[in-house]
């Protein structure tokens, strides 16, 4: 089931049964004061904010299942005051992690560090009981594990053959200008990024949420994962 609707987020969660929902996934607004083509972009105000946020995040918390986990994508605008309402909703000790999204998009500013060039992703599960799937990454060439295993206390240890758990920190390449992905939305995501995402938090026939839909390539990444999916934008 792919279930798409033109609405304003709360209007479509409000009609969702408590405890039906499996994943939740938003590239949320950033908070830049910006006037986009379809969209007017929150200010990086706390008191707006909380006001937009807030009621949202515990309608996310009352669909999503006890064995459910969410993911918010930001940048460094507004993902201080995200984690203390994420903690106030879902609470201090449900923080899962803090993920780094870290790609290359070349340029910086020349009299500070060189900045722009990762979001901030934070994943919170409802209860202890959540759904993980174990992501694997090869291991890098510099690793020690790459050079034929490590030698501790006289034992050899190999790596596994099918790679090391991921960490928190992701390095993934923005969307190429030419790539076949690009429908022309300008703050679209890699599928690659949410692939991750749905197969490390959901299974197949579980129901994935995307309340901020944007390009709908979560919904894309859906079909393609044998995932249901539910989800809205207000343009």
């Amino acid at each position: 089931m792919i279930q798409i609707e033109c609405c304003d987020n709360l209007e479509l969660m409000s009609k969702i049964e408590s405890g039906t929902v499996d994943l939740i996934y938003c590239d949320i607004l950033y908070g830049t004061g910006r006037k986009f083509a379809d969209y007017q972009d929150l200010k990086p105000i706390r008191s707006e904010i909380e006001a937009h946020y807030l009621p949202r995040l515990k309608e996310m918390h009352r669909v999503l299942k006890s064995t459910g986990s969410i993911y918010l994508q930001m940048d460094t605008r507004i993902n201080h005051w995200m984690r203390i309402l994420m903690d106030d909703v879902f609470g201090y000790d449900k923080l899962l992690a803090e993920i780094i999204w870290y790609y290359d998009n070349g340029g910086g500013r020349r009299n500070t560090f060189v900045n722009k060039k990762h979001d901030v992703i934070i994943t919170y599960s409802k209860t202890e009981s959540f759904t993980y799937n174990m992501i694997l990454e090869p291991y890098k060439e510099t690793s020690g594990y790459a050079k034929g295993g490590i030698v501790n206390n006289g034992k050899k240890y190999m790596p596994n053959k099918n790679g090391k758990n991921a960490d928190d920190v992701w390095c993934m390449p923005i969307l190429n200008p030419m790539s076949n992905e690009r429908i022309g939305y300008p703050t679209q995501k890699p599928k690659a990024l949410i692939e991750r995402i749905i197969k490390a938090s959901s299974n197949e026939g579980d129901m994935v949420a995307d309340y901020y839909l944007g390009s709908g390539t979560t919904a894309v990444v859906c079909k393609e994962l044998n995932r249901n999916f539910i989800g809205c934008d207000i343009n």
